[in-house]
């Protein structure tokens, strides 16, 4: 392996590592609505409502810090986002009423981890990585986001048996600042590169980024990527929020639930990997059709099986290896039409569809209990957006990959 090999592998591992670090005790953060409940009374719906305004704003803040990633760089930023979420997890045991947790879980948490997303970290790392395997670079990233989901969500169900769920969150949150030396590293620059940095951002004219979210919001092509991608959000969000509270419905041990999540988790890795490669010399709007539509049927066959242990966990295996495989081709796609440049900006739009849906995921999930008792109608929504999605995807004009060159003989 080369050096230059050596160091894309390294870099895209890195920032894969901070992605699991923040994805990981973010999504861990669903084991603790049962006991925040019994705490403190405040409701099923309302701690949902938290849940669904973070949401939100993991979209927003993304945006927000893709804006001044692409305009300043993206250390300080990152390093903030990663303090942010790891301070708010911490401090989540003092919430005691539904503003107080909608600021703590609902704004801090979520805008800390918007900061480390995957937009913004392929967009640091991009200038380490040739062209040529960012694709592959995607899929590690979006791989390690769901190997931190496999090891930190089973870790904090340990925590809270062990400790109790005020400390585990302490501990969650001690664990996430970990990911701060690795954004150090990833970010660091020369002084050569960041006076070509300069030199750019001087160039540039100031209504640049502006013109490019312009461009692309009157983009068909965008505007129907950013559809498709409302579903991922809805259904992603619905399943992190409440598949706990689906197992304690199905009258399951809790630890079946953590379970759940944490093989979701492990799949996903093997989804981004696969995908990541697969993605490679192909139509991305095809891979990203197919993905929604096996969604579709994955959720069908798991609505109508009986309930039990197995039951969930091969589910967990089989939407696992679709859960985020969505994002390489998503971001490919942004990638392709309008270059790296301000690929964190544009990317964070994109997210922006995919949170209003992960607000509706999770905030309807706990009307709909409240209201009927049982989460079927959610389900039936899922299978009839993911539907919705594979067809939205297929109109997308995308360029047909250049077919590879013979061999000169």
């Amino acid at each position: 392996m080369t050096q230059q090999a050596r160091t894309y592998l390294f870099v895209a591992l890195a920032a894969g590592a901070v992605f699991a670090l923040g994805l990981g005790v973010r999504q861990s953060q669903a084991l603790f609505i049962g006991p925040i409940n019994s705490s403190t009374g405040i409701g099923y719906a309302a701690i949902s409502l938290a849940f669904a305004v973070g949401q939100m704003m993991w979209a927003v803040s993304m945006t927000v810090a893709g804006a001044m990633s692409d305009r300043w760089g993206p250390r300080w930023v990152m390093t903030g986002g990663a303090v942010l979420v790891a301070a708010a997890t911490a401090i989540t045991p003092l919430a005691t009423t539904t503003t107080e947790l909608v600021i703590v879980v609902g704004i801090l948490a979520a805008c800390g981890a918007g900061a480390i997303g995957p937009g913004m970290l392929m967009s640091a790392a991009s200038r380490w990585i040739p062209e040529a395997k960012r694709n592959s670079a995607n899929g590690i990233v979006n791989a390690g986001g769901s190997f931190g989901q496999f090891t930190i969500i089973p870790l904090a169900q340990l925590f809270i048996g062990v400790a109790g769920w005020q400390p585990a969150l302490v501990i969650l949150g001690v664990i996430g600042l970990l990911a701060v030396p690795l954004i150090m590293w990833i970010t660091h620059v020369s002084k050569e590169d960041a006076a070509e940095h300069a030199a750019v951002q001087s160039a540039a004219a100031a209504g640049s980024l502006k013109q490019a979210v312009v461009d692309a919001v009157k983009n068909p092509n965008y505007l129907l990527l950013t559809a498709g991608f409302f579903t991922c959000g809805f259904h992603v969000a619905f399943i992190a929020t409440h598949l706990p509270g689906v197992v304690a419905s199905c009258e399951l041990p809790p630890e079946v639930g953590a379970w759940s999540l944490a093989l979701i988790g492990l799949f996903n890795i093997f989804g981004s990997l696969w995908v990541g490669k697969f993605i490679n010399g192909r139509r991305m709007k095809l891979t990203l059709a197919g993905i929604y539509f096996a969604r579709a049927m994955i959720i069908l066959v798991f609505f109508l099986s009986p309930k039990t242990t197995l039951t969930f966990l091969l589910f967990a295996c089989g939407i696992g290896f679709t859960y985020l495989s969505t994002v390489p081709p998503t971001i490919g796609l942004v990638v392709k039409f309008y270059g790296m440049r301000y690929m964190a900006t544009l990317f964070g739009i994109v997210m922006m569809s995919h949170q209003v849906g992960g607000f509706l995921g999770a905030w309807l999930g706990g009307k709909a209990f409240e209201a009927t008792g049982s989460f079927d109608w959610m389900w039936w929504i899922d299978i009839a957006l993911c539907l919705m999605a594979a067809a939205v995807n297929l109109p997308i004009r995308e360029a047909r990959p250049a077919a590879p060159q013979a061999a000169p003989a």
